[in-house]
C-alpha cells in the first residue's frame, strides 16, 4: 500500500505547494525534508501577482499578504542620478486579483502550507530525511533517505517529485543533464532595519540600481531592507563577510553616521541552468531541481511555484486514469518558460545593471525610460515581468 502515494523530495515552497495541490485532489503524499525543521533562511522574498492568484486556491494568499509588504511600484535607478523608470503595478488591475508585488520571506509561505498539510490525514512530512538516491520501475519509485545518525531507509511510492533544489539528488539519480553557466561574481545579500526609504529620495520598495562600476539591488520587506551586492569571487569569504568589509560596502551605497545594524548576511554563487528533461518515467522535476537563474526580477521561486501547480494538476489527472502523456506536456510547457522567459528576463536585468559600455548603457536606460512613459508599453512590460504573459501563452504549447 505504500506505493499508493506520491513522494515529494524537498519541503520548500515548490514541494509544499505540489503536496498541497495533490492532497486537495485526494492523493496521499509523503514529503521528505533533509533538515530537522522547515528551512527559515532568507532566500526569495518577491511574490508576483499570478503566484498570489494561484495561492488563493490553497487559502494562503490572504494570510501571506497580511504578513508581507504590498509594493505597488518598482524601479530602475542610476546610482548617480536617481530614478530612471518607475513601474506602476496598478496598471495590472483587471488582469490579476493582486496588482502589486508582495515582499514577504518565502519561509512564511512554507509555514502556512505546513499548517494546512498537517491537518490532512493523507499527508505525512518526514524531517531529517536526506535524499540519497532515487530509482524506478514500471510500477513505482523508490527513494533512499538517510538520517542524521547515518541510518538509511527505502521509501516507495507511485511517483516521485524532485523539488530538492539546485543540487537535486533526484535529478542526478536519473542522469538528467543540467547545462548552463555560472555567473562569475558572487552575490552578497545583507539585511538591515535601516530605513533606506527615508534617506534616499524617491526610492521605491523594490529598486534595481545600475552602475558601470558596481550595481546593486535594494528590496524592502515588512521589517527589513535587503541589499544585494555583486562581489568578486576571488575575495576570501572571511573578508567578504567580515563586519569591517560589510560596513565599508554599505557606507559606499549610503554613508551614515555610525554603523549599520546587520541582521543577516550570506554570499552565494549564481547559476543559469535548465534541466534537459523534467519528466523521466515516474520521476518528475520542479523548481530549482529543474531550473536555476539569477535572482534579479524575482522569477526563480515564482517560476517554481508555477511548476508545482502545473505538475500537480496534470499528475492528479493521470492518477485518476488520464493519459500519462500529460506529464510530457508539463515538461514542454514549463521548460519553455524557463528557457524563453525566466532565464532570459533574469539575464536582461543583469545586463542592464552591469553594462559598462557608456553608449550601450545609455541606450538601455533610455529604452526603459520610454517604456515607463508610454502607457501601452508600460503595461506590456509589467505583463511580461510579472509572469502573467508567459502563463497565458502556455495553452499554445501542445
Amino acid at each position: 500500500m505504500s506505493r499508493l502515494r506520491v513522494i515529494v523530495a524537498g519541503a520548500g515552497p515548490v514541494g509544499l505547494v505540489a503536496a498541497a495541490c495533490l492532497a486537495d485532489a485526494g492523493i496521499p503524499v509523503l514529503v521528505v525534508e533533509a533538515e530537522r525543521d522547515l528551512p527559515d533562511g532568507l532566500r526569495a522574498s518577491t511574490f508576483h501577482p499570478p503566484t498570489l492568484d494561484m495561492l488563493e486556491r490553497l487559502d494562503t494568499a490572504a494570510p501571506l499578504v497580511e504578513q508581507g509588504l504590498i509594493c505597488r511600484h518598482w524601479q530602475f535607478r542610476d546610482r548617480r542620478t536617481g530614478p530612471v523608470a518607475t513601474f506602476d503595478m496598478e496598471l495590472l488591475r483587471g488582469e490579476t486579483n493582486h496588482p502589486y508585488r508582495l515582499q514577504c520571506e518565502q519561509w512564511r509561505l512554507t509555514r502556512l502550507l505546513r499548517e494546512r498539510l498537517d491537518a490532512d490525514a493523507n499527508v505525512e512530512i518526514m524531517y531529517d530525511a536526506r535524499a540519497v538516491s532515487a530509482s524506478q520501475d514500471a510500477d513505482g519509485v523508490r527513494l533512499v533517505i538517510e538520517r542524521e545518525d547515518g541510518s538509511q531507509e527505502v521509501l516507495e511510492g507511485a511517483y516521485l517529485i524532485g523539488a530538492d533544489g539546485a543540487r537535486s539528488v533526484v535529478r542526478k539519480s536519473i542522469d538528467v543533464p543540467f547545462d548552463g553557466q555560472t555567473i562569475p561574481e558572487l552575490y552578497l545579500t545583507l539585511s538591515t532595519p535601516y530605513p533606506f526609504h527615508e534617506a534616499i529620495p524617491h526610492l521605491s520598495n523594490i529598486a534595481y540600481i545600475s552602475d558601470p562600476e558596481e550595481w546593486f539591488v535594494l528590496l524592502r520587506t515588512a521589517g527589513l531592507w535587503r541589499l544585494l551586492l555583486p562581489t568578486e569571487a576571488s575575495e576570501p569569504e572571511e573578508v567578504m563577510l567580515s563586519d569591517a568589509r560589510i560596513q565599508q560596502r554599505m557606507k559606499e551605497v549610503l554613508p551614515i553616521g555610525g554603523d549599520y545594524e546587520i541582521r543577516h548576511r550570506t554570499a552565494y554563487r549564481v547559476h543559469e541552468r535548465v534541466a534537459e528533461r523534467y519528466t523521466v518515467g515516474r520521476i518528475l522535476l520542479a523548481g530549482d531541481a529543474a531550473h536555476v537563474n539569477n535572482p534579479l526580477g524575482g522569477m526563480g521561486m515564482n517560476g517554481g511555484i508555477h511548476d508545482a501547480f502545473n505538475l500537480a494538476d496534470k499528475l492528479a489527472e493521470v492518477w485518476r486514469g488520464g493519459d500519462p502523456a500529460l506529464l510530457g506536456r508539463y515538461e514542454r510547457q514549463r521548460r519553455k518558460v524557463a528557457l524563453d522567459v525566466v532565464q532570459q528576463q533574469a539575464l536582461r536585468n543583469r545586463a542592464t545593471l552591469n553594462q559598462r559600455d557608456p553608449a550601450v548603457r545609455a541606450a538601455a536606460l533610455d529604452d526603459l525610460r520610454r517604456t515607463a512613459e508610454d502607457p501601452v508599453r508600460h503595461k506590456e512590460h509589467l505583463m511580461r515581468t510579472s509572469m502573467i504573459r508567459s502563463l497565458r501563452e502556455l495553452d499554445a504549447v501542445a
